[in-house]
């Protein structure tokens, strides 16, 4: 974990709350910098998919009167 060449998030720019990115050859590493030492880590197509659902609203609360 401490081998990483972590990356502030573009996104986190501005803020103190920021997401730090990593990679190696066992995937991408993900961490929030409030608290580095927890660590998640995932292949590139999970965390692609993610980002796709997130967008698209997938784990979005659901709406009054919607599905």
């Amino acid at each position: 974990m401490s081998g990483y060449q972590w990356r502030k998030s573009s996104y986190s720019a501005n803020s103190s709350n920021c997401v730090n990115v990593a990679a190696d050859d066992d995937g991408i590493a993900l961490r929030e910098s409030d608290d580095p030492d927890v660590v998640l880590i995932t292949r590139p197509a999970v965390l692609r998919a993610f980002i796709r659902g997130a967008k698209a609203g997938a784990f979005d609360r659901i709406r009054e009167g919607g599905a």
